[in-house]
């Protein structure tokens, strides 16, 4: 078997992950119909500011800690990291969880700061 590189395990996910811009996604969160998670590690939050009415998990946490009393699993579950790789093979995982209300932002936190998200 060959060794998959990490770019090639995120174009695999990006085909069968929902992907939204982050002007849907600041539409979904201004009508208060999703979950905003940010999988950023401590740092980039530390470095870069933090999404307004964003939950922070990191994506080295997140099958772990997403229950819910972390989210209300009636709405879409929306991820975001720095770019949006990461993001996409988190959907991935918590896709093959059974989570189906799943999606990533194209862009992730860069394309959100253009978006007019608030950042912290």
């Amino acid at each position: 078997m060959a060794i998959k590189s990490s770019q090639t395990l995120v174009t695999e996910a990006l085909k069968v992950v929902k992907t939204i811009s982050s002007d849907e996604a600041l539409k979904l969160c201004n009508e208060n119909k999703c979950n905003l998670i940010d999988i950023r590690e401590e740092i980039e939050l530390e470095n870069n500011g933090k999404v307004e009415n964003s939950f922070h998990v990191p994506r080295g946490l997140l099958e772990f800690s997403i229950n819910s009393e972390i989210v209300d699993f009636n709405k879409e579950i929306i991820l975001f990291c720095a770019a949006g790789g990461r993001s996409a093979l988190a959907a991935k995982a918590l896709n093959e969880m059974g989570f189906e209300k799943v999606s990533h932002i194209d862009g992730g936190f860069a394309a959100m700061c253009e978006s007019g998200f608030k950042i912290t």
